[in-house]
């Protein structure tokens, strides 16, 4: 059996752009854990102020259970 995780990641908290060094520490962060990458897909990422949303991804990370 497995769990999945999905980690939101916008533009802003990448500083303005994706930033490969900050997807690449989150990833091997996930990796330190036991999750394994599944999918990256581009998508609007929902902010926390007003409506819309901003350029981002979703980071979809598998494991199998415990």
């Amino acid at each position: 059996m497995y769990e999945y995780k999905v980690v939101e990641i916008r533009e802003g908290l990448m500083g303005g752009k994706m930033s490969g060094d900050k997807l690449e520490r989150i990833l091997n962060d996930h990796a330190g854990q036991g999750w394994q990458l599944k999918a990256i897909t581009a998508a609007e990422v929902k902010g926390r102020i007003g409506p819309g949303g901003v350029d981002g991804i979703l980071v979809t990370f598998e494991r199998q259970r415990g």
